[in-house]
C-alpha cells in the first residue's frame, strides 16, 4: 500500500505519495478562545414563555440558563470573536492560519461557508476554509481533522471553530426542546507539538439509522411534518428526547474507552474529560459508567445550556482559564448528536 513521504517540519506543499512509511509530527490545541453573548434567558424568564418551571428545568437537565444572541450576533460574528481569542491565547497572528473548519448547524448562509467568512474577516489569505455539519459532534470531528492535517505537514497552523445560533431554530411553544439550547462559540488553534504531546488518540463513528430521533428539516425540504414547523413556518428542533438520552449514555462511555485504548493509556490515566454539555442526568450517567468521579468532568451546562458544536470548546476554554486543565494534563474530549453520530479524542495539553 502506498503511504506518504515523510514530511518536514517546514512548508505547506501536500506530501507526494510514496512507498516509504510516514513518519508524522506531533499536532495538538495550543490555544483556546470562546465567545458567549451578552443576553442571558434564565429558567425564570421561560417560565413567562412556556409551561415550564425551573424547577422542572434543573431537575432533568441541570440548566440554570443559557445566552440568547441579540440582533446584531450571528454565528459568523461569534466564530470570528472565539477565532481571535483563541489566537491571541495561542500568540499566534492570523495571517500565519493555513486552515480554517468551521462546525456548524447554523450557519448564515448555505453559501458562501461561515469559515469562509471567518478567513477574511480575521486576515487569513492564505487559509483553507470550510464547514462541518456534524450537529454537537463537530468539533472533535474538526480537531481530529485538523490535527491531521498538522501531522502530515499540509498544514502548519490550523482553526478548528464549533459556532452556533440554536435559538433562533428552536420551537418557544415546545417546552421539552426550548429548555434545553443557547448561543455560543469556541475554537482552538491546532499547530505542531513537541512529541508525546497533543493528540493521542480518538474515536469517530456514526449512526445514520437513528437520523429520524434528532433533526432539523431543510428548508426545501419535500417531507416537512407539523411537528417540525415553528409558529414562523420555519423548520426546528425535533428530537425524541427518551432514546437519544439513552444513546447518549452509551456512546459517551463507549467512545471515551475506545479512544483512550486508541491512545494507549487507560481510563485512570485520564486527568479531564470534557464532555458535550446537553444535560447532567447524561454527564452523571456517563462518568458512573466510566468509574470516573465528577471532580474530573468539566460541566457548565447550568450556564449556558446545550450550545452544539460550541460546547466542548467554551468548556474547554473555561477550564483552562480557571486552572482545570494545565499543560502536561490528559483531556478526553467527547460528544455525541445528530446523525447519529460520537466522537472523542484524548490529548496531552
Amino acid at each position: 500500500m502506498l503511504s506518504p513521504l515523510k514530511i518536514e517540519n517546514q512548508g505547506t506543499v501536500a506530501p507526494k505519495w510514496t512507498d516509504e512509511v510516514t513518519i508524522m509530527r506531533a499536532a495538538g490545541i495550543v490555544g483556546l478562545g470562546s465567545y458567549v453573548p451578552e443576553k442571558v434567558l434564565t429558567n425564570f424568564d421561560l417560565e413567562k414563555l412556556v409551561e415550564t418551571s425551573d424547577d422542572w428545568i434543573t431537575t432533568r437537565t441541570g440548566i440554570k440558563e443559557r445566552r440568547v444572541a441579540d440582533a446584531h450576533e450571528t454565528t459568523t460574528t461569534m466564530a470570528i470573536e472565539a477565532a481571535k481569542a483563541a489566537l491571541a491565547d495561542a500568540n499566534i497572528s492570523a495571517k500565519e492560519v493555513d486552515l480554517i473548519i468551521v462546525a456548524t448547524v447554523t450557519p448564515d448562509y448555505f453559501f458562501p461557508s461561515t469559515a469562509c467568512q471567518v478567513q477574511h474577516a480575521i486576515g487569513s489569505p492564505k487559509a483553507a476554509a470550510f464547514d462541518l455539519l456534524v450537529g454537537c459532534t463537530g468539533f472533535v470531528y474538526g480537531v481530529v481533522t485538523a490535527c491531521q492535517f498538522v501531522q502530515t505537514g499540509s498544514s502548519n497552523c490550523a482553526l478548528v471553530i464549533g459556532s452556533e445560533t440554536l435559538t433562533r431554530i428552536v420551537d418557544w411553544t415546545d417546552r421539552k426542546t426550548c429548555v434545553l439550547f443557547g448561543d455560543g462559540a469556541g475554537a482552538a488553534v491546532i499547530a505542531p507539538v513537541p512529541d508525546g504531546k497533543g493528540l493521542l488518540g480518538f474515536d469517530l463513528g456514526s449512526d445514520g439509522s437513528g437520523g429520524p430521533l434528532l433533526k432539523v428539516e431543510a428548508i426545501q425540504g419535500c417531507c416537512m411534518s407539523p411537528s417540525t414547523i415553528g409558529l414562523n413556518g420555519r423548520p426546528t428542533i425535533y428530537m425524541n428526547g427518551n432514546e437519544v438520552f439513552k444513546f447518549a449514555v452509551r456512546v459517551m462511555a463507549d467512545s471515551t474507552l475506545a479512544a483512550v485504548q486508541n491512545a494507549g493509556l487507560t481510563i485512570d490515566d485520564v486527568d479531564l474529560i470534557v464532555p458535550h454539555q446537553a444535560n447532567i442526568r447524561i454527564i452523571d450517567a456517563a462518568a458512573r459508567r466510566l468509574g470516573v468521579p465528577m471532580e474530573k468532568i468539566v460541566v457548565n451546562v447550568d450556564k449556558y445550556g446545550n450550545t452544539s458544536a460550541a460546547s466542548i470548546p467554551i468548556a474547554m476554554d473555561e477550564a483552562k482559564r480557571c486552572g482545570l486543565m494545565k499543560e502536561g494534563s490528559v483531556v478526553v474530549a467527547v460528544g455525541f448528536g445528530a446523525g447519529l453520530s460520537w466522537s472523542s479524542f484524548v490529548m496531552r495539553m
